[in-house]
């Protein structure tokens, strides 16, 4: 998986073994600042930029824990980093907007102060518009790299772009059911997000998660005719369906849905 900082950014990524490697490299060019090569010829420098490098080092750190744990074991750790930054924020609201990075860079310590502010109803979100999987290196990161408030800032701005993506994809299958009956692109659409998401996020969905979606794509099955056009016995979709509360009802949750 690759991480860049905006859709022109130049990018540089690992991969060892299969494994899902994130690395970001941002350049930026300083003003006055060059570099005389062996040939007399003086080029800019190019250094990389504050956040892309803490994104890096963030990955690396992540890499090394995702493949320390099993998939339990990475939820559990997911649940445990998540609660500070959201069921019990408000528990400790002085302690976290008090909290200033151990550093004298000013883009640092002003990129707190604004995340801070957010926090609290006012200015922007220093993270808008990061990608799904830089967001994640933000929020699960427990070094103490991004402070309380920070990590708080990127899971709002996930949240936030998760919700639009959920509701298009409902819409989309809302569409899908009201004219074929059936919900399979929906599910091909639902799995593909899944295999997107990061270890870490993975980890916090049931284990018969992904299964389940490729069963009822197999399947092909057609809500209205209650019947299976692919793989698999009609009866199979009511053993899916009705064993688990996620999967529950899928075809009446839509019929029934606002989303237009």
């Amino acid at each position: 998986m690759t991480i860049g900082i905006g859709p022109s950014t130049p990018v540089t990524s690992q991969s060892t073994s299969g494994s899902r490697t994130q690395g970001v490299l941002t350049t930026g060019t300083e003003k006055g600042e060059s570099t005389t090569s062996s040939s007399g010829s003086s080029k800019p420098s190019s250094q990389l930029s504050t956040l892309a490098q803490q994104l890096s080092d963030s990955a690396l750190r992540a890499e090394e824990r995702d493949a320390s744990l099993d998939r339990k074991a990475l939820g559990q750790k997911a649940d445990a980093l998540l609660q500070p930054i959201t069921r019990d924020f408000h528990l400790h609201r002085a302690k976290y907007d008090a909290e200033v990075p151990n550093t004298d860079d000013p883009e640092l310590l002003d990129r707190a102060k604004q995340a801070t502010s957010f926090v609290s109803g006012r200015g922007s979100n220093p993270f808008s518009g990061l990608s799904q999987d830089q967001l994640a290196l933000i929020i699960y990161d427990d070094s103490g790299t991004f402070t309380a408030n920070e990590r708080k800032a990127a899971w709002k701005e996930e949240y936030d772009q998760e919700t639009a993506r959920r509701l298009a994809v409902i819409a989309r299958g809302k569409l899908e059911y009201e004219q074929t009956g059936k919900m399979t692109e929906f599910f091909k659409e639902v799995l593909g997000n899944y295999n997107e998401l990061p270890p870490i996020m993975q980890a916090q969905y049931p284990d018969f998660y992904a299964p389940r979606l490729e069963h009822l794509i197999e399947m092909d099955f057609n809500f209205i005719t209650h019947r299976a056009e692919g793989k698999g016995a009609p009866e199979d979709i009511f053993d899916i369906l009705m064993s688990s509360d996620d999967f529950a009802n899928l075809g009446k949750r839509f019929a029934n849905s606002t989303v237009s």
